[in-house]
């Protein structure tokens, strides 16, 4: 009897375990809407059999366990890492305070410029409070990488990199990455670029108003055309009366010239480091420029993309253990207008994303004039959220998620490389233009093909494990170019459904 006793606990606890690997493991894949290719079951076939372990395979196979022994620690500011706060603080700020970027861009034609709406509705981006991987400017990270080209592929590689280059590496040599010049385990300090942290500006008289959420009902700017699914060959059709104009908006809207408040100006105070973190006023500048890509949809429809990028991307937790850590990171906000007004905001979060009504986001700013959306950066990972607070992705039962405060503000409209983008030009690096504020911006580096940061460890790297179809390391992103500038409607995807409140938002989906 006392053994039946101690089997039928052996048996219920084997079925418990049954059970939890059907559902971190198989339970994502089943409801998966776009199931894996043949391809990309061959190249997983592949990264299995990097494993020097007979047993390490077959429980990588069957059971999904890859690189158990591999598992150890992993805390952001890694293992064996220590610094000497004041000199490391001196020695960023020394390097990195007064450089201008020195690449040269050259064009004939006329340029055009930022409208003046675009900057008007510039998204403001709170940054987590306990971030260790903060801003990145691109030029900076592509000097501490090396092109890494697919295997048995030639590699016409420049002297040294630069933005202005950077294509030349995927326009002969296929598949690509840039490779991490130092271990990241060991945390270098480039990986967390401490020294851009937004800093605060002179003009402390300048502030900001805020804005409560928007709670629903009626859209008061009008939902009168097909503004949320446009582009050149599906031009913007209009489903009311055509004389009606957005309801609350002044009729000189679009023609009304005014000064650009002080918020604008490219002033900035250099701080003294007080501590590691030194957090900023609500008033950030960083000097890790945004990247603004403007793209002309036609029929009077821009969207505006700001793209941030971060040299690290720290993976979440998961019973103590980390998934989906890559170097290279790069998120998006996207800005739709039809004729000068904003109609919706698109947040991306890790391979989709989601999109609200502009009358749902959280804004600040002057309510008769300015209104500018607050975006909340999800702590490691920099997913991008419309509030604060938890928001759970990829398994169930809110195991995996993201986190979201009111941390340091970034104001990316202060330091940007802005451009033009055609999507239908035909040529690989054609399409591209800087906008007339920053002529010399250079364009090689956004026709580059490859992925901005490692590829993926194999499992004969000790560094690497996946457990329950979740790696510990992943591949780097691929750059703005690729992230579906072309799109029709809001969201990278065709699954796309614009939330018209918080509320809706708030509820999540465990499943991106």
């Amino acid at each position: 009897m006392h053994h039946l006793r101690h089997l039928r606990r052996l048996t219920i606890v084997v079925l418990v375990l049954v059970v939890i690997v059907f559902l971190l493991t198989f339970l994502p894949g089943a409801i998966n809407p776009i199931p894996p290719s043949k391809e990309k079951l061959e190249a997983d076939q592949r990264w299995i059999n990097t494993s020097p372990s007979w047993l390490d395979r077959q429980a990588c196979r069957w059971l999904s366990i890859c690189g158990l022994l591999h598992l150890k620690p992993d805390p952001p500011e890694g293992l064996d890492c220590h610094y000497d706060e004041d000199h490391d603080l001196k020695r960023i700020l020394d390097e990195n305070y007064g450089r201008e970027d020195t690449f040269v861009a050259n064009y004939t034609g006329e340029l055009r410029g930022i409208p003046e709406y675009v900057l008007d509705h510039a998204p403001l981006v709170h940054l987590y409070s306990g971030e260790y991987f903060w801003p990145s400017d691109i030029a900076d990270h592509i000097q501490h990488v090396v092109p890494d080209p697919e295997e048995g592929k030639p590699l016409n590689k420049p002297d040294k990199l630069t933005l202005a280059n950077l294509y030349e590496l995927s326009s002969e040599s296929g598949f690509l990455h840039l490779q991490s010049k130092d271990n990241v385990e060991s945390r270098p300090r480039w990986l967390h670029s401490w020294g851009n942290i937004p800093t605060s500006y002179a003009d402390e008289s300048d502030e900001w108003d805020e804005w409560d959420e928007w709670n629903g009902g009626e859209d008061p700017s009008g939902e009168d055309t097909t503004w949320f699914e446009v582009d050149r060959d599906h031009p913007l059709q209009r489903i009311s009366d055509p004389a009606k104009r957005p309801a609350g908006l002044p009729k000189d809207r679009l023609t009304t010239k005014r000064l650009r408040p002080a918020r604008f100006r490219n002033r900035r105070v250099p701080r003294s480091p007080a501590t590691h973190y030194y957090k900023p006023d609500e008033s950030g500048y960083s000097r890790a420029p945004a990247t603004l890509v403007l793209v002309d949809k036609g029929s009077g429809v821009v969207d505006a993309f700001w793209f941030f990028f971060y040299a690290y991307n720290l993976g979440q937790t998961v019973l103590g253990t980390r998934y989906g850590n890559h170097v290279g990171d790069w998120e998006h906000a996207m800005i739709r207008f039809e004729a000068g007004i904003p109609r919706a905001v698109f947040f991306s979060e890790h391979e989709g994303g989601q999109a609200y009504a502009w009358q749902a986001v959280e804004k600040r700013g002057n309510a008769t004039e300015t209104q500018r959306p607050v975006i909340y950066s999800a702590v490691g990972s920099h997913a991008m959220y419309a509030m604060p607070g938890n928001h759970p992705y990829v398994l169930p039962f809110g195991i995996l998620k993201d986190v979201t405060d009111r941390g340091p503000l970034w104001d990316p409209s202060r330091n940007f490389r802005g451009y033009w983008y055609d999507y239908t030009a035909t040529g690989d690096a054609e399409g591209l233009e800087p906008v007339k504020e920053n002529p010399g911006a250079p364009t090689s580096w956004f026709h580059y093909r490859g992925r901005w940061g490692d590829g993926l460890y194999g499992l004969d790297d000790q560094r690497q494990w996946r457990l329950f179809g979740q790696y510990h390391y992943v591949a780097g992103p691929k750059g703005p170019k690729f992230k579906n500038l072309a799109r029709e409607k809001m969201c990278q995807t065709w699954r796309c459904r614009i939330l018209h409140s918080i509320a809706e938002g708030r509820k999540g989906s465990w499943y991106i």
